[in-house]
């Protein structure tokens, strides 16, 4: 028997990695509670304060920052942040008066679970990660329950509280795709090799710079390229593009069918983002990836390993793109059978339940 859900808090953010499982969620509960009050707790200035009002949702911004790598009177500002946001935390707790609060990872859930669970509220987090961020391992001791989506977090979380479900995706990814609409939608044949190259949803700096330095390899290739470059890169790419631009190669700001783009590519060029495998996975696709050096704990590399080790992804190293990315990109995307197998290995990795399992377990919480 499914239990009513009436008012839920849902907080983190940052990175599309964090929002779209939070909004995956908040999707799942109010499919099954459309009435069903879900208040966003996110950080100020972060991309959540847009995304979450853009799909329907309430958000309240937290003052919080990251915790500063180097020691700086950037760590006087970081505290005076994080004592301003914990009260902001407990009154938000206090008024709203939820059943249950969901932790996704990002600056704002430390503050606001732990007022939530001061407050009795039961609480869960969700850990996307193969290897554990600071805040999460905080807050395990606190929270009733810790969704995950890797095999041994034991060595992060207490074993007891381990659910593991995997990590939500976004819903259309789960809809099986037009595949003539995803052809026509990127106007290329179903004849073509296609790479899609992707940096997350900030873009990729040094996977930006690779396409460029390889401009003319990509020309000589016969390969079709879908590059999404980010908002912030996106302008100044095309100046620098605008007299040497190959025919095979499309430009994108941000692709806001991913669907579709899964759908045409033989091939990803990706960073290691917990939410981006996942993506990958579900949809079973051949991929390279690029893991971002400039991530805690250098967890990216420990979720493309994760991968690599099941001989369901390549890697490249980010020191190493300018120079190996496209020779092992070609060389993957004119074999068939490589592309095949990395593909049906990557699938046998997907959770397409996550969702609807971390909801299974809200609902528990509720309950008892």
């Amino acid at each position: 028997m499914k239990q009513k859900i009436n008012k839920a808090i849902i907080s983190g953010g940052g990175t599309g990695g964090h929002i779209f499982p939070a909004l995956a969620i908040a999707n799942e509960i109010k499919k099954r509670n459309p009435d069903a009050d879900i208040l966003f707790v996110g950080a100020e200035d972060r991309m959540e304060m847009e995304k979450v009002p853009a799909a329907g949702y309430k958000i309240i911004g937290l003052p919080v920052m990251g915790f500063p790598r180097k020691p700086s009177m950037k760590m006087i500002t970081f505290f005076k942040k994080l004592r301003h946001s914990s009260k902001l935390a407990k009154k938000i707790v206090a008024d709203f008066q939820p059943e249950v609060a969901i932790g996704v990872g990002g600056y704002a859930s430390g503050p606001l679970l732990r007022a939530a669970a001061k407050a009795k509220v039961p609480c869960l987090i969700q850990e996307q990660n193969s290897y554990a961020g600071i805040t999460n391992k905080l807050l395990s001791k606190k929270v009733n329950s810790i969704c995950v989506a890797y095999d041994k977090m034991e060595r992060f979380f207490p074993a007891e509280k381990l659910i593991f479900t995997g990590n939500p995706v976004r819903e259309n990814l789960t809809e099986k795709q037009n595949r003539k609409e995803a052809f026509e939608f990127f106007d290329v044949s179903e004849d073509d090799k296609i790479i899609l190259i992707v940096g997350g949803s900030l873009g990729a700096r040094s996977v930006n710079q690779a396409v460029l330095k390889n401009i003319k390899e990509i020309a000589a290739s016969g390969v079709q390229v879908i590059w999404q470059t980010g908002a912030y890169y996106y302008d100044k790419i095309q100046e620098d593009l605008k007299e040497t631009k190959p025919k095979n190669l499309q430009i994108h700001k941000f692709i806001t069918r991913m669907d579709l783009a899964y759908e045409v590519a033989d091939l990803v060029i990706s960073r290691a983002g917990a939410g981006t495998i996942s993506e990958l996975c579900l949809v079973g696709k051949a991929s390279i990836l690029v893991p971002s050096p400039n991530v805690s704990e250098d967890h990216q590399t420990k979720n493309a390993m994760a991968l690599v080790e099941q001989d369901a992804a390549l890697m490249v190293r980010d020191d190493e793109i300018n120079e190996k990315l496209f020779p092992l990109a070609f060389e993957v995307v004119n074999d068939e059978d490589r592309c095949s197998a990395l593909a049906a290995k990557s699938k046998e990795l997907a959770k397409p339940d996550a969702t609807k399992q971390i909801v299974d377990e809200v609902e528990k919480l509720v309950r008892q």
